[in-house]
């Protein structure tokens, strides 16, 4: 009886010892080669937080050409996207009636200015009669009226041809601006008039202009950075449609005096040179805005930080390619990058793959990954 209970007392405690875990150091003492993992240093890095808006281009001055007088409309004298100087003729509606109109008010100008001279002789031959009572006050008064009404009537002809000089300089419509022209939304031969609409499009193109909306927090809080480090502390950059980032870096310009009751945010400028042409008026971007100068911090790639109950937590490996855990109290992430504040420091060798082959105090087989590439997750 007593060798039975021996006997289930051993099978039982088999069975229960064959159910619990194995600690790793006894797995390895029992012949289990040690994980391979990748391992990376932790490096120094300048890492910011970044804002990302959406934005659209616009040109600082833009000018829709309009016909101002009726007419038919001339040869073009532009191309379609040809870069254009401020006073550059680029339509001309036809002249002739407008010139005509001219040489009738020069004649009616002309006219009244011999009517003026001839007042004016009459107006002193009856003074010098009055003078020697030769003649009476009441020539004299009529031949003052005549001479003013003269007067006028020159002042009305000098001004109905100014206004038709006006009229004729509306025949040449002109760039106000020196820029580029869009295409041309009239063909010649057509009548244009004031109610024709946009004949074309002129944009200045350097510097150009980036408009986005700012949240009152987003807002708040770059005062607060601007406060610190100053207004030049803030490098402003545009991502283009195929994800690459603009060469030349903005400065902003402007803040909104309102804000919009809709989307409780308020509309920012930022300005950009242009002189290779790639921003265009409407263009669709995103505006990048970070602080310029970044205290370097301890970063590690984002693949070696894990997360559990009691926060992110990573594995370094030791001189003696022990694996140990670190917690550690993460910062700003970005382009691939994790900032670390506090529990490791820079030149630990962290592991980025193969993590959940490891337990701390295991022996590990570490590989170094190389610095230049994106380490795979695993």
């Amino acid at each position: 009886m007593n060798e039975w209970r021996f006997a289930a007392a051993a099978i039982l405690a088999a069975g229960v010892l064959g159910a619990l875990p194995v600690p790793s150091a006894l797995a390895q003492q029992q012949g289990a080669p040690p994980p391979a993992v990748l391992v990376q240093p932790a490096v120094l890095k300048p890492l910011s937080p970044q804002l990302e808006f959406i934005g659209r281009v616009a040109a600082v001055d833009k000018v829709e050409l309009r016909a101002r007088v009726k007419g038919f409309l001339g040869a073009r004298q532009f191309t379609d996207g040809d870069p254009v100087k401020k006073d550059q003729l680029l339509f001309l509606i036809e002249q002739g009636p407008y010139q005509a109109a001219v040489d009738q008010k020069i004649a009616l100008r002309d006219a009244g200015k011999a009517a003026l001279a001839n007042a004016d002789i009459a107006l002193k031959r009856a003074a010098d009669l009055l003078r020697t009572n030769t003649g009476p006050q009441a020539t004299y008064d009529q031949r003052l009226s005549e001479q003013l009404q003269a007067k006028a009537t020159l002042e009305d002809a000098e001004a109905q041809l100014r206004e038709a000089q006006i009229q004729l300089s509306y025949t040449e419509v002109k760039s106000p601006i020196t820029g580029r022209i869009g295409r041309a939304l009239a063909s010649p031969g057509n009548v244009v008039g004031s109610d024709t609409g946009v004949l074309a499009t002129v944009v200045t193109e350097d510097p150009m202009r980036v408009l986005f909306q700012i949240t009152q927090r987003e807002l708040m809080e770059a005062k607060r950075d601007s406060q610190k480090g100053g207004n030049d502390a803030l490098v402003v950059q545009l991502k283009l449609a195929d994800g690459s980032l603009y060469k030349e870096k903005g400065k902003l310009d402007f803040i909104d005096v309102t804000v919009d009751a809709k989307t409780d945010g308020q509309t920012v400028r930022a300005v950009f040179p242009n002189k290779d042409e790639t921003l265009t008026d409407g263009q669709t971007v995103r505006v990048v805005i970070e602080q310029e100068k970044v205290p370097s911090v301890v970063a590690v790639p984002e693949s070696a930080i894990a997360i559990d109950q009691s926060g992110p937590y990573l594995f370094i490996v030791n001189d003696k390619n022990v694996a140990e855990q670190r917690r550690v109290t993460t910062g700003v992430s970005r382009d691939g990058l994790t900032g670390i504040k506090s529990g490791l420091k820079a030149g630990e060798k962290v592991i980025i793959q193969g993590q959940q082959k490891v337990r701390a105090g295991m022996t590990v087989n570490p590989s170094t990954a190389p610095s230049t590439t994106a380490p795979p997750k695993g």
